[in-house]
């Protein structure tokens, strides 16, 4: 971080009155403040508990909370500096320090505290891995070779010159840079690509190596909850979707930085986001599933008796929410959708998503859990533009997700399925799904209300099950090993699985059989 040289310090501490005003260097390290007096002697300050009050363009009031004394009144100060700098350019720079450190300026006399909520929401070790993981080339190779969602960012920017040219864009979470690149192609007056990951670094060459565009990006390290900007953005742009849209709480950073960046009645691509979700059928997944475990239904393993662990082992792949590509035949009924407007939604919103579930079965089957999928809007001012994941669509690197319920549901076509679908936001940059489905009382007496099964399930987004399988008709080949192979009977299951298995499943399926 840039080392401030020259700077006149008063200290108007009540303890130290009648000091005289000295010359230092104002320099930083993580979470402090240090200051360099000529004489080798440095005087060191904790940000954490420090304030800054802007007097003037120039002096900037620097209030610490530090007590050599002892004193225990968190509201006291020992210290109160009153720093002058050559240029107003100095004094705004040595403030964005003061912030990156930790806290942040305050200007006009009002105190304005800038603390990372970014820090405060997410884990040390999850903010690790997940910039990691993003500031490597392999992983942003699969998302750019991704040609549905990279080829309709580009069609949404590219078909709506008229939104980018001339403007200042603002890409957050640019990776490798090419939604910035795209901006500029499209006639941005200027791009800040703002990357946390060690992918900024790349980012640079690879705009570099675009001579006639690079002149109009801006790379910028950081936080969109830490970092400035020397102007305000017309455009944001960004890729904030994680699976079933919210995973890695990406989308608070999106909305974070619409309130800091963005002019009053900017553009945000994209501008909407729409979960939607059905109740499906899938026989062989949930006996996939339910096979994982039988390895725990061993009594004698090397001489040891595995059973008392089977139950939770069952519960544990059920808690696995499957990500694949399934065909849309096994939907059970028609989907419906929740809407998420990144344009006015509040950042809170996205901490707790509570959505009802209410569908009418248009088949009779056993419902398996709840389908989910995503899609975005880019609402230009020329051409709108989705980008879709849903089954029957071509696949993308999101694929589809699947919550597989432990306890199927039986439906009859006609019959009411409601429920409630929980997501809950964790520090571990994901989510907890709470899903319960039950099915309402079908035949006479049914308009008395009243629910006849209720299956329910705690799944945790973070960790899901990567199936990644292309759909498939689900009919077993002559010389492929059969369901039977693996289990043999139902008497082979748990109570619990025997009475959600088919039983048509033990035996050879034909191969002109079909999902449903």
């Amino acid at each position: 971080m840039a080392e401030f040289a020259g700077v006149s310090v008063s200290d108007i501490s009540a303890s130290a009155s009648g000091q005289q005003p000295f010359v230092a260097a104002a320099c930083f390290d993580p979470g402090q403040l240090r200051l360099r007096l000529p004489d080798s002697v440095e005087i060191r300050f904790d940000l954490k508990t420090a304030q800054v009050l802007r007097l003037s363009a120039v002096t900037l009031l620097f209030v610490t909370g530090e007590s050599k004394s002892g004193n225990e009144d968190k509201n006291s100060f020992s210290r109160a500096l009153k720093f002058e700098f050559g240029t107003e350019n100095e004094s705004r720079d040595f403030c964005s320090a003061v912030e990156k450190c930790r806290h942040g300026s305050l200007e006009n006399g009002t105190v304005i505290v800038h603390k990372s909520k970014f820090d405060d929401k997410i884990e040390s070790t999850s903010a690790k891995m997940y910039f990691h993981y993003y500031g490597q080339l392999l992983h942003q190779q699969n998302m750019l070779q991704d040609y549905v969602r990279t080829g309709t960012y580009y069609a949404a920017v590219v078909e709506n010159r008229i939104d980018f040219h001339g403007r200042v864009v603002v890409d957050v979470g640019a990776g490798s840079g090419i939604l910035s690149l795209f901006a500029a192609q499209a006639g941005a007056k200027h791009v800040y690509a703002v990357e946390a990951s060690e992918m900024a670094e790349y980012a640079r060459k690879l705009i570099d190596g675009n001579p006639s565009l690079r002149e109009r990006i801006t790379v910028v390290k950081g936080k969109v909850e830490e970092i400035d900007l020397p102007e305000k953005a017309d455009i944001l742009i960004s890729e904030p979707m994680g699976t079933l849209l919210v995973n890695e709480r990406m989308l608070e950073s999106y909305v974070i930085a619409r309130d800091r960046f963005l002019v009053s009645n900017g553009k945000m691509f994209p501008s909407i986001g729409r979960i939607h979700m059905a109740p499906f059928s899938d026989e062989y997944l949930y006996v996939e599933i339910a096979n994982k475990a039988l390895f725990w239904q061993q009594q004698n393993y090397y001489g040891v008796n595995l059973t008392s662990l089977y139950g939770s082992a069952f519960q544990g792949y059920f808690s696995q929410p499957v990500v694949d590509a399934f065909d849309p035949r096994l939907l059970v009924s028609p989907p419906t959708f929740h809407t998420l407007n990144f344009t006015n939604m509040k950042e809170e919103e996205l901490y707790e998503i509570d959505i009802p579930l209410n569908y009418t079965a248009t088949v009779g089957t056993r419902v398996h859990g709840l389908a989910c999928w995503f899609d975005v809007l880019f609402d230009g001012s020329s051409v709108q533009r989705w980008l879709s994941t849903a089954p029957g669509s071509p696949t993308t690197h999101w694929y589809q997700l699947r919550c597989v319920l432990s306890q199927p549901l039986y439906v009859m076509a006609g019959q009411e399925i409601t429920g409630r679908l929980l997501l809950v936001a964790h520090s571990a940059q994901s989510y907890t799904i709470n899903l319960t489905l039950s099915v309402k009382m079908w035949g006479p007496g049914a308009e008395q209300g009243g629910i006849l099964q209720t299956s329910t399930g705690k799944l945790d987004l973070k960790e899901p099950y990567y199936r990644l399988s292309q759909p498939q008709p689900y009919a077993w080949a002559q010389d492929q090993q059969q369901p039977q192979q693996q289990i043999s009977s139902l008497q082979d299951l748990s109570p619990q699985i025997q009475d959600a298995v088919d039983p048509a499943l033990m035996q050879q399926s034909s191969p002109n059989s079909t999902a449903l």
